[in-house]
């Protein structure tokens, strides 16, 4: 066993982990003064609920343990066994299965917490957890199967695994390349923030202008943690300290440096001032777009990813005022957007199989293939289950409560007390 990979692996699954809280700082300082613990206990409850059903049958749905991609029953899983055997018995860099459980673990409630973006302001906190169970169950879990989950022969060559990677592998020759969640982080959490923000419907007031963030600086704070964590999330899936996790690591660096400046470019232009907000929401952008290819380009690339992304992204976001639908945070002008950006790009600019970079048009098209398969089925299931909810016990809150702000009647609690106001 590899003490310096498991190490690595268990310090990446830290970092991902951190990265919810941080999500919580991002999203909270961006909706109303009122509505601050609400929004931030939307990623706490994530964190809380996904934490407990990977353990009980999320890592069982999400890796089957045989090549035919049955099943296994939860109780039957042996976590001692995958505490102490090693991933690859015959490999150098083995380390041991449970801290692959662990750092996927994290990277399942990050997706789940990143979907709440989107109903910011106008959510009741047990219909989102309802909600995130199911979703979560019949989305995440099987979606984290077809792009992550892989088998090894003895001699360390892939035996089976998902559809986007080996199914489109032995279809086209070619499986789809995303290598730290594109699809099934970004477009999945993008997709389904599309379809609450449908389901939930718009905010009371919404127009351009109206609904501005009441703390910057925790943004940026959460945009800060997001990006420290993200270094785990890219350079920890190559689940090695080697040279792939370090190219990752450096295009995590250039690709949201880039998307920060385009960002504020764009903004400069077309609102005449660059903001805080927008250097963060421009860092988060890039970060997004660079997760499925951050393996894949070199950092020049990287660079012109970030470029396109925050630029790209920073248009995107107006789209909610002008298509009508209230994705409060901008969930999917950055993530769905930007993720598919990403994905799409490896098919262009990808090192060796890029269709600009010595390879044909193959690979852009399982990019495709998986990017849309994701979003849509992510779409249809988390409207179906959204609006289930609304229409049995109620997703959004009265109209009343979000005019005075939810936090109190939600969770009887105030982000901010001034000494002595109660009194």
């Amino acid at each position: 066993m590899d003490q310096g990979n498991t190490a690595f692996i268990l310090i990446c699954a830290a970092l991902v982990l951190l990265m919810t809280p941080g999500l919580a700082f991002f999203y909270g300082g961006l909706v109303k003064a009122k509505s601050v613990i609400s929004m931030m206990m939307l990623s706490f409850g994530a964190l809380g609920l996904i934490g407990v059903l990977w353990v009980l049958y999320g890592y069982a749905i999400a890796f089957p343990s045989t090549a035919e991609g049955t099943i296994q029953a939860p109780w039957t899983i042996d976590w001692n066994e995958l505490g102490l055997a090693s991933l690859l018995e015959a490999g150098d860099g083995a380390y041991p299965p449970l801290a692959f459980v662990a750092f996927q673990a994290t990277f399942a409630i990050l997706t789940v917490a990143l979907v709440s973006g989107a109903i910011a302001d106008r959510a009741k906190f047990g219909s989102w957890m309802i909600f995130a169970l199911l979703w979560a169950t019949i989305v995440y879990f099987p979606v984290a199967s077809w792009v992550f989950n892989f088998g090894l022969a003895e001699d360390g060559s892939f035996a089976y695994g998902g559809w986007i990677t080996m199914g489109l592998q032995e279809w086209f020759g070619a499986g789809a390349i995303d290598f730290a969640g594109g699809t099934a982080v970004h477009i999945n959490a993008g997709a389904a923030a599309l379809a609450l923000a449908l389901v939930l419907g718009k905010r009371l007031g919404f127009q351009k202008g109206v609904h501005v963030p009441h703390n910057p600086p925790f943004v940026l704070l959460g945009a800060g943690l997001l990006w420290f964590g993200w270094f785990g999330f890219n350079a920890g899936s190559e689940l090695a300290a080697d040279g792939v996790a370090a190219l990752a690591f450096v295009n995590t660096i250039a690709a949201p440096a880039a998307a920060l400046l385009a960002w504020l470019v764009v903004e400069k232009f077309k609102d005449g001032k660059p903001t805080s907000v927008g250097a963060a929401s421009g860092a988060v952008a890039g970060l997004v777009a660079i997760t499925p290819a951050c393996a894949s380009v070199t950092p020049f690339w990287a660079i012109v990813l970030g470029l396109i992304a925050g630029a790209v992204c920073a248009l995107a976001i107006e789209l909610k005022y002008k298509w009508g639908f209230d994705d409060s945070l901008d969930v999917v002008g950055i993530h769905l957007v930007g993720g598919l950006i990403g994905t799409l790009f490896i098919g262009f600019f990808a090192t060796d199989v890029g269709l600009f970079m010595g390879g044909g048009a193959t690979q852009l098209l399982v990019q495709a293939i998986a990017a849309f398969a994701v979003m849509i089925y992510s779409f249809v299931l988390a409207y179906v289950i959204g609006f289930a909810i609304e229409k049995t016990i109620g997703f959004r809150v009265k109209n009343e409560d979000e005019v005075a702000g939810i936090d109190t009647v939600v969770h009887g609690e105030e982000g901010y007390v001034l000494e002595g106001a109660r009194a």
